[in-house]
């Protein structure tokens, strides 16, 4: 791709007569459509959306590093604002649907031209500042917020996010789950597909609990399925050599 001034310089030849200004002004006309053409492609193909605040019954998205109030069924930036609740808000961008929660770090969303059927199915993290590593995902089909908890032995969610999310928890068999405020009733059942980025998982085990989280964890029911890398602030997962 010619650089700026290299089109600068072709457009100059408006100057001279003839046949050769029709081609060369042609020539650079075509070249400046497929720079714009790669840049857009490239401004599609991923984009952070953050919720940093609420204005009355619209939300203040950041939608590529620039701010904009949104209201519900409103789109901007190519999101559309789907809903607002508390500290909460759903989006979708190119068929994706996202929960934000307020101040948390952006989200990375990848553009249609990212998930064509050859996209690799590999996920990298970056550590939020407070060292932890919180991605969209989806359970059973429906957006939800993981983070990446390895001292977690299953994926754990409280009650009030099963039940948005749908889940028959309250039929499920019961247990006893140790959290850091000790010994906890709670309900054991398999959620029938586990969607984090491209990785996808089916029958995965978890466990509802009667306190309140900010995110799912994402514990080692999924985490024991896939191979993790991690080089200081980023965590890379992707799929073991025989689910490839």
């Amino acid at each position: 791709m010619p650089s700026p001034r290299a089109l600068s310089v072709s457009s100059s030849v408006a100057n001279m007569s003839g046949t050769l200004i029709g081609r060369r002004v042609g020539l650079s006309a075509r070249l400046v459509t497929v720079m714009v053409l790669l840049l857009g492609g490239q401004a599609a193909q991923a984009q952070d959306i953050a919720f940093s605040g609420r204005m009355g019954s619209k939300a203040l998205l950041v939608i590529g590093g620039q701010p904009r109030v949104v209201g519900v069924g409103e789109t901007q930036g190519g999101v559309k604002l789907l809903e607002v609740t508390g500290e909460q808000a759903r989006v979708e961008r190119d068929g994706q649907t996202l929960m934000l929660r307020l101040g948390a770090a952006p989200t990375t969303v990848a553009g249609a031209g990212d998930r064509s059927g050859g996209a690799s199915r590999d996920l990298e993290l970056k550590a939020d500042a407070g060292g932890h590593f919180v991605t969209e995902g989806w359970i059973n089909g429906k957006a939800t917020r993981f983070m990446v908890d390895t001292g977690a032995t299953a994926v754990s969610l409280s009650q009030t996010e099963a039940e948005r999310l749908g889940l028959d928890w309250r039929r499920a068999p019961m247990a006893q789950a140790n959290t850091a405020n000790g010994t906890v009733p709670a309900h054991t059942l398999q959620l029938g597909t586990v969607r984090v980025g491209e990785l996808v998982l089916n029958n995965v085990g978890a466990v509802v609990l009667p306190a309140q989280l900010p995110h799912v964890l994402l514990g080692n029911t999924f985490l024991s399925r896939v191979s993790m890398k991690r080089d200081n602030d980023t965590l890379k997962l992707e799929p073991k050599a025989a689910t490839r």
